[in-house]
């Protein structure tokens, strides 16, 4: 009778086994052949692709047209700031912010801003929306308001530019973004999302704040490098642009580095790094939004601490061949096959 209850429970234990170590594969850098940027325009306000196979010239499928309408996906009718991430299992993790800066002009909405600007501030948007794909044309999608999650949030402001990240140590996705209370200074905030990637089982948390409280310090990104995490944010110090803090642990601890990562002489937001694949470098890409014609920018760092200028799209060594005026973008590594079965996708 005992063996057949021991073989009873190593039989109903095999699925959550077998669930565990799914959970937990890793998908290795030498099986990387392409890389997959994702992004959105402000007149269309929808997600955008573009590819590249060497790291340097970038394609936008679909004709450069939008692969995801925003107003398919967002209560506002339209999506900012998206972000793609690659899970330990594998599959996709997408988020972006729940945000149409100009419904009003185009009549999807009756006022400037969801809520009252004087009280909430430029946008105040409440929401995320959560995307997951196993392979990169199908996907799921929740919208997720984060002033419904407490009676503390009700008043907050905006929930703006989330990106993903594994959180080895608890072994959740960690969805991090920026927030304020009403029209206070914005912070960095964290939560962690259950593994269908369409609710969020916490109430965020501080991740960082700017050392002067007044400050505002926005669009986190977080990497693991040379064995440690790096948390590139905008801090508005002046004028706007890209610093980075440092840490041994993803969500706190983070230790104030006063350089600038950018080069620029305007503003600009955004932060984004990715690795080229099969070497120690890494590209760190962002916004430049404050010249007559936004443009990604891009910096190269072998070691996090010097940042080599590679120019603008199309006015260095990166281009973009058939887009231009993207805005707040990710790169994420993909696989021949799943190169292969974007181009030839009819979207």
């Amino acid at each position: 009778m005992q063996k057949v209850t021991k073989l009873l429970l190593f039989l109903l234990m095999l699925p959550l086994a077998f669930a565990s170590a799914a959970s937990n594969k890793k998908v290795s850098e030498k099986r990387m052949a392409a890389y997959l940027m994702v992004f959105h325009r402000d007149d269309t306000h929808s997600l955008y692709m573009a590819l590249s196979r060497d790291g340097y010239h970038f394609t936008a499928l679909n004709n450069a047209r939008p692969v995801i309408s925003g107003d398919t996906i967002a209560e506002q009718r339209g999506v900012r700031d998206p972000h793609i991430y690659r899970g330990p299992d594998g599959a996709f993790y997408l988020v972006a912010t729940d945000l149409h800066i100009y419904a009003q002009r185009e009549g999807k909405r009756a006022t400037e801003w969801e809520r009252d600007g004087e009280i909430y501030g430029w946008g105040n948007n409440r929401g995320l929306v959560l995307m997951k794909s196993r392979d990169l044309i199908h996907w799921t999608h929740t919208v997720v308001n984060i002033n419904e999650m407490s009676p503390e949030l009700a008043d907050i402001g905006c929930a703006w530019a989330p990106e993903t990240i594994y959180d080895e140590k608890t072994g959740r996705l960690m969805i991090y973004f920026t927030m304020r209370h009403k029209n206070g200074p914005n912070k960095l905030y964290y939560v962690y999302a259950n593994n269908d990637f369409n609710r969020i089982e916490t109430t965020p948390k501080l991740l960082f704040e700017y050392p002067d409280t007044k400050i505002t310090a926005i669009d986190g990104d977080i990497c693991y490098a040379q064995g440690k995490y790096h948390l590139f944010y905008v801090a508005h110090d002046g004028t706007p642009g890209i610093k980075q803090a440092t840490s041994e642990s993803i969500n706190s601890g983070w230790q104030y580095l006063p350089a600038w990562c950018d080069p620029e002489p305007t503003a600009c937001e955004a932060p984004t790094v990715w690795k080229r694949i099969g070497e120690e470098k890494w590209v760190l890409m962002y916004d430049h939004y404050g010249q007559e014609i936004h443009n990604f920018g891009f910096v190269e760092t072998s070691d996090f601490k010097t940042f080599r200028p590679l120019g603008h799209f199309n006015e260095g060594t990166m281009f973009a061949t058939n887009f231009d005026q993207p805005k707040h973008g990710a790169v994420v590594h993909i696989t021949e096959k799943e190169a292969k079965r974007l181009l030839n996708y009819e979207f």
